[in-house]
């Protein structure tokens, strides 16, 4: 008995620092794991293990690609080609402005009168039909398009996933899991992805993604007060309408994201607003088109 309470330590340790040093798909690691004494151990491990691992692209876009379903079989996509065309060619010109242009980035509008926005990891990024109605400038839009591309950008939904304990599910499984509908893993996957949208990201992401947001619309050469102008909207609406209630309940209020944006921008950005595109004539004509 003392051997073998004498191992289990040694043992962690051994594995802990490995996984520590980055070689947690060394053999000799998985020796020592195979060898460790009770599942409790195994299981602490092994979320040490999901912890310190990366997710790689191709798990990236299988976990939007599932992410992006569900969010679909909620909210259809909205069949306008004209529409479509506009928000994906605006989108795609902002996300080549980022660290990321090379991701297959597709982006679309949902059947929706409500006004908001989501993203899925991988390139996947929505706009509601109310929202695409309710902005007044392409600036507007660049400045929404530009934060929900930041969430990509900085795998916010991933790093959720992970914080979650999911990380088995998003590194390395999901395509078992999808193939095995009906299963406890692929259940509790989707009610994470359902959490994601119900509840929203952390505040300090969606901080995050507001600051990288202005950034990224002002390099595609709109103006960086765009994003700013929208938040005045929502401040200005209330919480209660249907149309931004679901909006209201997943990010931080309005008024909180402009202030720290206030004090992030000051006025230091006021120079590209004179040369900053004000012609917003494609954005009213697809406006017309979809209130028909």
């Amino acid at each position: 008995m003392r051997a073998r309470l004498t191992l289990r330590p040694l043992l962690l340790t051994a594995l802990c620092a490995a996984l520590l040093a980055g070689c947690a798909n060394n053999k000799e690691v998985q020796k020592l794991f195979n060898n460790l004494p009770d599942s409790n151990a195994k299981q602490m491990l092994q979320g040490a293990a999901e912890a310190t691992s990366d997710v790689s692209p191709e798990e990236e876009r299988a976990m939007g690609k599932d992410m992006s379903a569900l969010l679909l079989g909620a909210r259809p996509l909205l069949r306008h080609p004209a529409a479509e065309q506009y928000v994906n060619r605006l989108g795609l010109w902002i996300a080549l402005q980022s660290e990321r242009p090379d991701l297959a980035w597709r982006f679309g509008i949902l059947d929706d009168k409500g006004v908001n926005a989501y993203a899925a990891p991988g390139g996947y990024v929505f706009v509601t039909k109310g929202l695409l109605l309710s902005v007044k400038s392409e600036s507007e839009l660049a400045g929404i398009l530009g934060h929900e591309i930041a969430h990509v950008i900085k795998r916010h939904h991933v790093q959720v996933a992970k914080k979650k304990g999911m990380g088995k599910l998003v590194s390395g499984a999901i395509g078992q899991y999808a193939q095995k509908q009906g299963t406890p893993e692929l259940a509790a996957m989707n009610n994470l992805f359902k959490n994601v949208y119900t509840s929203g990201l952390d505040q300090a992401d969606e901080y995050e993604a507001d600051e990288l947001g202005v950034v990224l619309a002002t390099r595609a050469g709109y103006s960086p007060y765009g994003l700013p102008s929208v938040l005045q909207m929502f401040a200005a609406a209330n919480a209660k309408d249907p149309g931004f209630e679901l909006l209201f309940s997943t990010h931080p209020m309005p008024n909180d994201r402009l202030n720290r944006l206030d004090k992030l921008m000051g006025d230091k950005l006021d120079g590209f607003e004179k040369t900053a595109s004000q012609d917003s004539s494609r954005l009213r004509n697809i406006q017309r088109l979809l209130a028909r």
